[in-house]
């Protein structure tokens, strides 16, 4: 079965949007925008956690988790201490998600429409998955940029 994997595989994100997040010099620098980077890391953080927090925790476990998501893109100068909160809120809905679906659920089509199209909710798990791990791409060169130093 799939799932003990991605159990290890968003374990593994978001250890690694942890130690982004850490890596950032001070909590100033997860807010700073520069020409053609919209995004800066501390959005991308926190879309990351609402994301998984809604798409994992609410719709598939009825966690209660009530997302914002334009306010992940516009709240700013969060400290970096509450963003690593989030993420580690995030990792425990993921993983008591991901640890109550069954093969059944995991075939059947994800209860809400993705991009307007019904999808599979194996499919959906990895395609989040790989969105996890396209941002923190992102947040690293982000991180590197602002910050001036080495990956």
């Amino acid at each position: 079965m799939i799932t003990p994997v991605l159990i290890q595989l968003f374990e593994e994100g978001l250890t690694k949007l942890t130690g982004e997040i850490t890596a950032y010099p001070d909590d100033a620098s997860l807010w700073v925008t520069k020409e053609g980077i919209n995004n800066p890391g501390g959005n991308l953080c926190l879309h990351l956690t609402g994301n998984l927090q809604h798409f994992l925790g609410a719709v598939l476990n009825d966690s209660g988790y009530v997302r914002n998501r334009d306010a992940e893109f516009k709240v700013k100068n969060i400290v970096k201490a509450k963003l690593l909160n989030e993420i580690e809120e995030t990792k425990t809905a993921v993983k008591d998600t991901l640890e109550q679906v069954s093969r059944k659920v995991l075939d059947k089509t994800y209860p809400l429409p993705i991009n307007g199209e019904m999808v599979n909710t194996e499919y959906f798990l990895v395609y989040l998955l790989a969105h996890l791990n396209y941002h923190i791409g992102q947040i690293n060169y982000h991180r590197r940029l602002v910050a001036q130093v080495p990956a």
